[in-house]
């Protein structure tokens, strides 16, 4: 596969995490729903693997590109991964309102999963930019690099206001540094 027909993808992958990022906040902000700690962590590692994508997208493809989401979406399955386990027994309504019959965790495992399997397939491509040096992205690219890069912003600032200045609370309810 040709090095433009990869970052094409590695665009239209920056945009699937930051379509998740966004949706999540939305949700938070229709359902004034709060999230948790561990959703928390899920997020952060969402941010991780589109840092990643957008290196590629703006640095060249690396291998090295794709490890760091690889490790970012094997951090984010495994917190995932353990708040379903958390919920799983029966009569458990789980946290949060779900969305089409799931929770937010048990769809974030189902993306890290897909973004594990697209990372694995990329790497296998074997496709590396010869030349190391800043690009300019295309429209997709700068589309994509704009959604991440607000959502990016948007949930730092509502992470900072949700937590304040210590540990966020294990089941939230208010935001710590605004006013009641």
């Amino acid at each position: 596969m040709k090095a433009a027909a990869i970052r094409w993808l590695d665009g239209l992958a920056l945009l699937s995490v930051s379509a998740v990022l966004w949706f999540a906040f939305a949700w938070q902000l229709w359902l004034h729903e709060l999230p948790c700690p561990m959703c928390l962590l899920q997020r952060a590692a969402f941010a991780m693997v589109g840092v990643a994508l957008l290196m590629n997208l703006r640095f060249g493809i690396r291998p090295l590109h794709y490890g760091f989401a690889v490790l970012s979406a094997l951090a984010g399955a495994v917190s995932a991964g353990r708040q379903v386990l958390m919920h799983i027994a029966p009569g458990d309504t789980g946290f949060g309102s779900p969305f089409l019959g799931m929770h937010f965790y048990t769809w974030a495992l189902v993306a890290f999963f897909l973004l594990l399997v697209y990372c694995g397939l990329m790497l296998m491509s074997d496709a590396v930019d010869e030349e190391v040096r800043p690009r300019r992205l295309d429209a997709l690219g700068r589309m994509a690099a704009v959604a991440f890069l607000s959502i990016l912003i948007i949930n730092l600032v509502s992470t900072a206001l949700e937590c304040g200045l210590g540990p966020c609370p294990d089941n939230p309810t208010e935001y710590q540094l605004l006013p009641d």
